[in-house]
């Protein structure tokens, strides 16, 4: 069974949409999970095994002319022999040939992300994030350097030269990731960002890429231009998770996404 349809774009065939509407204890997805069925592909997952197939079966079932549930429980453990235990409360809804099936899914709240430079690594690292719960402000100096095409849902392509003017209109709870390709528009970036976080204090995150020998000249430079430790202490630089090994642009990339998913969300709140 494979993918069949791409969000945005028009079902081809009647579809059964199968989202996870809510939880308790220990469940394999999240509320908001879905998974859409047809009589013979699908695309998502509500967390597999027997639940899964289970729901497969009754949305395939309804498209065959039988009647649909709006919503089903599943006791994980009890019922379906599961290890995880849990409850999990199914909602089922049919969507007609013709319909864009986007405009059906759960919209997850998006954490709000700024990333300054479209290079190796930021290209990267935005690539992988069109997969993730992220609303991303791009922004480079440079036209031309983001791909074609319409950013996807809570996204901004911005070209700003100097990009730190892009500093006072980020999201409130943005967090900040620092890469472009020159070092004085790093500079300034951090600058711009520690004012404003000094300011109002809405920039959760403010990190760099580079070595601790890049930090340490920037560290010297920020305190002569009257930052001081309280100040300096909002930036991470290195960026990524700790003990990541390599620099390859994509592994780089996976381990500040991992970073910035392990942000609390509540400290980034979604926009508007």
């Amino acid at each position: 069974m494979g993918l069949f349809h791409l969000p945005g774009q028009l079902n081809v065939t009647d579809t059964v949409l199968v989202t996870v509407a809510r939880t308790q204890g220990s469940v394999p997805r999240e509320a908001g999970a879905w998974m859409a069925v047809t009589a013979e592909g699908l695309t998502g997952t509500v967390g597999g095994g027997h639940l899964e197939f289970d729901a497969i079966a009754r949305a395939r079932a309804a498209l065959a002319g039988g009647d649909l549930a709006e919503e089903v429980r599943y006791p994980l453990g009890p019922s379906l022999g599961q290890c995880c235990g849990g409850v999990v409360w199914l909602r089922f809804a049919r969507v007609p040939a013709g319909d864009d099936l986007a405009a059906h899914l759960p919209q997850p709240p998006l954490r709000p992300v700024a990333l300054f430079g479209a290079g190796h690594v930021g290209e990267v690292l935005a690539r992988f994030a069109r997969e993730l719960p992220l609303a991303l402000h791009w922004v480079d100096s440079r036209e031309g350097q983001f791909p074609p095409g319409p950013p996807p849902r809570g996204w901004q392509h911005e070209v700003a030269d100097p990009p730190a003017d892009a500093v006072p209109d980020l999201a409130p709870g943005s967090a900040v990731l620092v890469m472009t390709h020159n070092h004085a528009e790093d500079f300034d970036i951090i600058a711009a960002c520690l004012r404003r976080a000094r300011e109002q204090a809405d920039l959760p995150f403010i990190g760099m890429i580079g070595s601790r020998t890049k930090w340490a000249s920037f560290r010297q430079r920020l305190q002569a231009r009257g930052f001081g430790d309280g100040d300096l202490a909002r930036v991470t630089c290195p960026i990524g998770v700790p003990g990541v090994a390599g620099k390859q642009p994509g592994v780089i990339a996976v381990a500040v996404l991992a970073q910035m998913l392990a942000l609390p969300l509540a400290a980034q709140p979604a926009p508007d």
